[in-house]
């Protein structure tokens, strides 16, 4: 039986593209629910883009300023903010420290597990 408790080396980890990685830690394993840990470099931006998932997440370090829908807000730790079911969002690292969020998806997305399984597995 897997243990309902994880090491960070036993995360899942993806490159998104070149300067986004975003570890996996929880969705892997049939859960109804993912969690991820995402991390972008300074200098990097998420293009926007939209998905049929709800996102929510918490900053956890650094500055990004981000565009939900119509509306564009500079996060930083501690913040949260709410990206409904396909809105448009995207943004961009400000500063020299890497941007960390805490993102929760509503389902499980998919094409993250395919790409991971072909990225990285975690350690036993």
């Amino acid at each position: 039986m897997k243990s309902n408790f994880l090491k960070e080396s036993e995360f899942a980890e993806l490159e998104q593209m070149e300067g986004i990685v975003t570890q996996i830690v929880t969705g892997m394993s049939g859960e109804k629910v993912m969690m991820v840990l995402t991390t972008i470099q300074p200098g990097y931006e998420i293009p926007s883009h939209s998905h049929p998932h709800e996102q929510m997440g918490l900053a956890q370090s650094g500055q990004m300023e981000l565009t939900i829908g119509d509306e564009t807000r500079i996060i930083k730790k501690g913040d949260f903010c709410y990206f409904p079911s396909n809105m448009p969002h995207g943004g961009k690292t400000i500063g020299d420290e890497p941007f960390v969020m805490l993102d929760i998806f509503y389902p499980v997305r998919e094409d993250f597990i395919e790409k991971a399984k072909t990225t990285h597995q975690p350690s036993p």
